[in-house]
């Protein structure tokens, strides 16, 4: 188990050698990871160093985790081309609702130690000047992403700039042997060990994780790039979706996202990689849903895509009888979560309407009958006017 926290889905450890020395020690380690609650729901990316701090916790050490609550009034400019738009409060606290209750699929909550960054950076005006004062903005400027985007004649705010001494600080606050994050978050977690050093703490260690691709296999996941798996998404629409990723990321997944034999998961991708990806929906359904869903799902999933049958179920819903263009219907409908998703899908040729592609997103459709909508492979959907 020792070995695995240090390679399995692991892309690189700062210090590994003192980090292995502490963990053969016996010694208990305070475990730390962050999370900005700047959607308000969980993908499966966000799985992946929940993952690794869970491993941590099975292993006897203290799981801390931070809900950078305040942090997230800024946005991480980690991976940014240009500047976040900030949030506000309300749409902060809103999700972070949802967080915990999330997080709890993969941590155990109850033997968790959780702290929202607010506890130490709200209404501290001095200590926020302090480490300002102990950091130069010539150290901060070093990071690639800002130097990009200075480059390419972008701005980057002194918000911005702070970000990454305010991540840095909470490893500060609860005094981490160990910080947890992605490869994008190397500057950030460096920060950390930087500032401990300033206020004479011994320095965290770090290990960093791969970033994990999306649906499309090529960019990371994100929501707004439309190439997620939510947590919280219907059982049968995460089987499909994770059928839908391209088999080059297959063994990826089942290291970063699941404890299945990776030798018998290569073997198995290479002779016949659709019953390998099969087993991977299988399992990452059944890890969040529980077995029963996640063979419900595969059933409807070879009903559906394999056998080209309709859901046994389909929804109805009755919406107002006044017409819609195709696209607010199906942001009306659920079936895309913005209009530039739902141009997406019909410019992918991914929408139909009683089984007849659509290609216009200006199409006004009348709502007189009751008809049966598709978006994507998966979902369908009967509407009709009220």
């Amino acid at each position: 188990m020792k070995n695995d926290l240090l390679t399995r889905g692991v892309a690189e450890v700062i210090e590994k050698e003192h980090l292995a020395t502490a963990l053969h020690s016996g010694r208990k380690l305070r475990v730390k990871f962050g999370i900005d609650p700047t959607a308000p729901d969980l993908h499966l990316g966000h799985t992946v160093p929940l993952r690794k701090l869970r491993q941590f916790q099975d292993a006897g050490h203290k799981a801390v985790l931070i809900i950078g609550d305040f942090t997230a009034r800024i946005g991480d400019p980690s991976g940014r081309d240009k500047t976040r738009p900030q949030l506000s409060d309300k749409e902060i606290k809103q999700n972070l609702k949802t967080y915990l209750a999330q997080a709890k699929k993969v941590l155990d909550l109850k033997k968790t130690e959780i702290h929202n960054n607010s506890e130490w950076f709200k209404n501290d005006g001095k200590l926020i000047l302090e480490l300002m004062a102990n950091m130069s903005m010539e150290r901060v400027m070093e990071r690639d992403d800002f130097q990009k985007r200075i480059q390419a004649g972008q701005e980057v705010t002194m918000l911005e700039a702070l970000y990454p001494i305010l991540q840095g600080y909470d490893s500060v606050a609860i005094r981490a042997d160990l910080e947890i994050g992605g490869q994008d978050q190397k500057f950030n977690l460096l920060m950390g060990r930087r500032l401990q050093r300033k206020y004479g703490q011994s320095e965290q260690d770090v290990i960093m994780l791969p970033l994990l691709e999306g649906t499309d296999g090529v960019q990371k996941m994100s929501k707004s790039l439309g190439n997620y798996i939510g947590l919280e998404e219907k059982p049968e629409i995460m089987f499909g979706k994770i059928m839908s990723v391209p088999d080059k990321l297959i063994l990826k997944y089942a290291e970063l996202l699941t404890d299945l034999p990776l030798d018998k998961m290569s073997a198995k991708t290479k002779s016949d990689p659709r019953a390998a990806k099969m087993e991977l929906s299988r399992t990452l359904v059944a890890m969040y849903h529980g077995k029963s869903a996640a063979k419900k799902a595969e059933e409807e999933f070879v009903r559906v895509v394999s056998k080209k049958e309709l859901p046994q179920k389909i929804a109805t819903l009755t919406l107002d009888p006044k017409p819609l263009t195709l696209v607010e219907l199906l942001v009306k409908a659920k079936l895309a979560s913005s209009k530039s998703e739902a141009r997406r899908l019909i410019q992918q040729g991914g929408v139909k309407i009683n089984e007849e592609k659509q290609s216009d997103p200006n199409k006004v459709i009348s709502l007189e009958k009751e008809a049966l909508l598709q978006a994507g492979k998966r979902k369908y959907l009967k509407i009709r006017g009220s």
